[in-house]
């Protein structure tokens, strides 16, 4: 290509397109987060939720998502559609200002959505900036207008067959056309936008996880009431429904947060499914772009209407999930302040007005309700919604405005109040029973108390409280000092030699532990392993489990690199996460990697022997394989450990417990409601389910690796 040809293609008019979209480019991890799976997941909700925004302002009740099988992904709806009209500030139609420009569209300080879940206007102009290629066409006044953009550039693809971003590209120049590519029947609206993530961005490791799609898309439903998202999977791809064919599921509910709260509990209804819902209003001062272009301070009133499901059972996990628009909140803010608030508030009044049914003194300041007593067995899906929602980070995990707060406490107060006083007899009866259960929580909660002073008192005359096969460290400092937790008495001895006694404590367990997920939490405590490892901590079990008081900044589990070794770490992490799952959420359960081969090499001249440990069978074929390129030479019996007890001391301190050395994988728990279904199904007390698992998985057995 010659220099003139090159600068005539590159015009002021590519500078105008690209000034905000190469900004994304070079910094996606700014606008998506991470480019992994989940930055490619968390660009298709940036365009999911612009058709749920249209569904939750009335317009449109359909949204059809497809995963192609070339890769791209489709989504499709039945709203208004993207306005096709020229916008006068930018002298652009509407479909290429909110695809190319940055901080554009209706949401962004405009008065088309009352309320939204998009509040920045960068969702889709950033997923098109990030893609090789997009598509998108729109549905409006019986026609039909399509536009495609390359790397967020406007223009036209040379589709030969089936559309594809690698098809020749021709950039506008002189100006876009939004070109009209046939009609539409009287009546019909709508966009559908198909993308393809760019792999100059996304490695090839980064893919749309279907389960996650599914899940979300159940979740809009649940909170959309009448709107039926289907999504719809092509790609084939092994361990997925959709592995030997199409696979489409439809998700539609009528009932809104009620079904969601049926579908969410776990366990056993105390109450129906109460329904509580009001709204209120607030004045906010917003900057708000006046007609010279000039940002200025201006009174705005606010409207916040709150829906509310909630219902008490058995149990007493607590499940609340909140929402602002459709936008799940999972650490809280000012609307959940408020429930809170109001619903401790709400219980404590009808406590005091049936004490003397429920036996309980008002003069005993003891004897008091808390809020985990109130929140004991909820299951509750809270959702407000209002015009640009104030979030506290980029995240949006967390609502901040507010005046929300005393919206939801009015609402709560109000409605609540009026099912406890409500003269129906199914209201009577489930109230007096929430009444009897909240207070029964009470009484537990103080028996506990009263039953762990005693505990302590008694401990604290005994000379030691702790178990005598623990070997502790000395160092006080909890950040600094770790608990490494050994498979059998073999390892110990070995394990005593290796640590570091400054810093590492370590306490031995004999063989396999007892399966938590199907005893109960007396058969737990009575268990001598169980009871030892809760005691060495010190910072209690379940509910009353407190991370402060955690006597160890890690706890290690340190077994043998085979099946056996697998099984007590799975049973371990199994107490860890029903019992103390706080200190897994906090990244401090970790397992530790002991080698499974070590290689002797042969000294050459000045070049001394050493050893070489390996970790799977992989890397030692690997490993070998570069010692013969090197001209190097090793001894022929290569060492396989079959456990820990085979070790020296100076072998296991370089391999698996020396911080300057070791490997350590920390065990998290990402999506805590699938590691809990997971739980249940390989270690719960029912067995069809398990049966039924394994009977799938044994085609996929190798068999050589059967350990017999």
């Amino acid at each position: 290509m010659s220099t003139a040809s090159a600068e005539s293609s590159y015009t002021a008019r590519h500078l105008s397109v690209l000034e905000g979209l190469e900004a994304v480019r070079k910094r996606p991890g700014m606008y998506i987060g991470s480019t992994d799976s989940r930055g490619l997941m968390h660009c298709l909700w940036e365009i999911i939720d612009n058709s749920v925004d249209e569904a939750l302002s009335g317009h449109g009740d359909r949204i059809e998502i497809v995963l192609h099988a070339d890769s791209s992904v489709e989504v499709r709806d039945n709203g208004r559609g993207i306005p096709v009209d020229v916008e006068p500030k930018t002298g652009l139609t509407g479909v290429e200002v909110v695809f190319t420009k940055l901080h554009a569209g209706g949401k962004f300080g405009g008065g088309s959505y009352a309320a939204s879940g998009g509040l920045h206007g960068v969702g889709a102009s950033v997923v098109n900036a990030l893609s090789s290629r997009l598509d998108v066409e729109v549905d409006r006044g019986s026609k039909t207008y399509r536009m495609t953009f390359h790397r967020g550039e406007p223009g036209t693809f040379a589709d030969t067959g089936s559309p594809s971003p690698e098809a020749p590209f021709e950039p506008f120049v002189s100006g876009s056309e939004l070109a009209v590519v046939g009609k539409a029947p009287r009546g019909r609206t709508g966009t559908r936008v198909r993308y393809w993530a760019d792999r100059q961005v996304f490695p090839t490791s980064a893919v749309f996880s279907y389960d996650e799609l599914v899940t979300r898309a159940r979740q809009t439903s649940f909170l959309v009431p009448g709107l039926a998202i289907t999504v719809r999977d092509e790609r084939r791809v092994p361990g997925t429904p959709g592995e030997h064919g199409p696979h489409e599921e439809t998700f539609l509910h009528a009932g809104g947060t009620v079904d969601f709260v049926e579908h969410l509990a776990p366990d056993a209804p105390v109450t129906d499914v109460w329904h509580l819902t009001g709204e209120g209003t607030f004045t906010e001062t917003v900057p708000v772009l006046d007609g010279r272009g000039h940002m200025s301070p201006q009174e705005v009133e606010r409207r916040c209407e709150v829906d509310v499901a909630l219902r008490w059972g058995t149990g007493y996990e607590t499940e609340v999930r909140t929402f602002v628009n459709i936008i799940a909140t999972p650490k809280g803010g000012s609307h959940l302040a408020g429930f809170e608030t109001a619903l401790l508030r709400t219980l404590r009044k009808q406590v005091e007005a049936n004490a003397r049914r429920l036996k309980i003194s008002t003069r005993d300041t003891s004897e008091r309700i808390e809020k985990e007593d109130v929140l004991a067995g909820l299951t509750a899906v809270i959702t407000v919604r209002l015009a640009e929602p104030q979030f506290e980070g980029q995240t949006k995990e967390v609502l901040g405005t507010a005046p929300v707060r005393g919206i939801v406490a009015k609402v709560i107060d109000t409605e609540l109040g009026a099912i406890f006083t409500s003269t129906k007899r199914e209201h009577k009866a489930h109230s007096a029973l929430l009444l009897d259960k909240v207070v029964g929580e009470m009484r537990a909660r103080l028996s506990a108390r009263k039953q762990k002073e005693i505990s302590r008192r008694k401990n604290a005359l005994e000379s030691s409280s702790l178990p005598a096969k623990l070997a502790d460290c000395r160092s006080d400092d909890v950040a600094r000092s770790e608990l490494f937790i050994v498979e059998g008495d073999s390892a110990l001895g070995t394990a005593k030699l290796a640590r570091s006694s400054d810093f590492q404590a370590l306490l031995p367990i004999r063989g396999k532990i007892l399966n938590v997920q199907k005893a109960s939490i007396t058969d737990m405590l009575k268990n001598a392993e169980c009871a030892a490892i809760i005691q060495v901590l010190g910072a209690g079990s379940g509910r009353t489990f407190d991370l402060e008081a955690a006597r160890y900044g890690k706890v290690v589990l340190m077994t043998d690199a085979d099946v056996d070794g697998a099984h007590i770490r799975t049973l371990l992490l199994t107490l860890f996460f029903r019992y103390m799952r706080p200190l897994v959420e906090a990244g401090r359960v970790f397992a530790a990697v002991p080698p499974l081969h070590r290689i002797e090499t042969v000294a050459v001249g000045s070049r001394k022997g050493e050893y070489l440990y390996t970790y799977s069978e992989a890397e030692l074929a690997a490993t070998l394989k570069k010692l013969d390129k090197a001209g190097r030479r090793y001894k022929d019996d290569i060492q396989r450990y079959k456990g820990l007890g085979e070790m020296d001391a100076d072998q296991l301190a370089e391999t698996t417990m020396d911080p300057r050395h070791r490997t350590l994988r920390r065990v998290t728990v990402e999506g805590a409601q699938r590691a809990e279904e997971v739980f249940e199904l390989l270690m719960g007390s029912d067995v069809a389910p398990r049966k039924d698992f394994i009977i799938a998985g044994a085609d996929e057995l190798d068999r050589s690796r059967i350990d017999a």
